[in-house]
């Protein structure tokens, strides 16, 4: 007997093939995983936990407003496409900045007893959860990804598409998180290390800035 939840029975094409995209699309650094794990490596694991909350229901609002048509009102009035877009770059480009700034602050004082990671900025100012769901909602270009990428694995004859984005969606977000906790473990480490090592955090969160101000810029292109 064939198992209910298979992907066959849901509409879904070429299913093994969806499952090694979608990992090495996840596995590719963006600025969402580089801030769970920065913000991990800066603050615990408790804060990367935290961040990574934000980051689902992020992914979740923005898939279901993919399944509400809003690829489709997006691409129907580039105004508001570049609006969003926009601020999505000028928001990256200052968690970058911040980022650099720390990296700076840190690498000045790293040898005077001073913790820095409690220095007042921005990333410590906000709550992770609301940091990562604002990183994750401003990004448009993740709209019209969930629609490029799902509607390659849909049946076009299946009479209930949404069933089959509902499982795409949630196959893709197991995924995610899967890798995200990975991320806090490893951030965790980094925690201990760059304790003992402080010019080296120095180095890194400055280069994950750069990183980011790079991904705003692409985010403009």
């Amino acid at each position: 007997m064939e198992w209910l939840f298979t992907p066959s029975n849901f509409g879904i094409i070429d299913f093994p093939t969806y499952l090694l995209g979608t990992i090495l699309t996840i596995l590719f650094p963006g600025p969402n995983s580089l801030y769970v794990l920065t913000i991990t490596s800066r603050r615990g694991w408790q804060a990367g936990a935290w961040a990574a909350f934000g980051i689902f229901i992020g992914d979740a609002i923005l898939m279901i407003a993919v399944a509400l048509g809003a690829a489709t009102l997006l691409n129907s009035s580039p105004v508001i496409f570049n609006i969003l877009r926009t601020l999505g770059a000028v928001y990256l480009a200052f968690m970058g900045y911040s980022l650099i700034r720390v990296g700076m602050e840190r690498w000045k004082k790293s040898t005077q007893v001073i913790d820095v990671l409690k220095s007042n900025n921005y990333l410590d100012s906000v709550h992770p959860t609301l940091a990562a769901l604002t990183l994750s909602l401003t990004n448009p270009k993740s709209i019209f990804f969930f629609v490029s990428f799902f509607a390659q694995f849909i049946q076009p004859a299946y009479t209930h598409p949404l069933q089959t984005f509902l499982y795409l969606a949630t196959v893709l977000q197991f995924l995610s998180m899967t890798y995200l906790i990975g991320l806090i473990f490893t951030g965790q480490f980094f925690l201990k290390y760059f304790e003992q090592h402080p010019r080296y955090a120095a180095l890194l969160w400055a280069f994950v800035g750069v990183l980011l101000i790079g991904f705003a810029g692409k985010l403009l292109l």
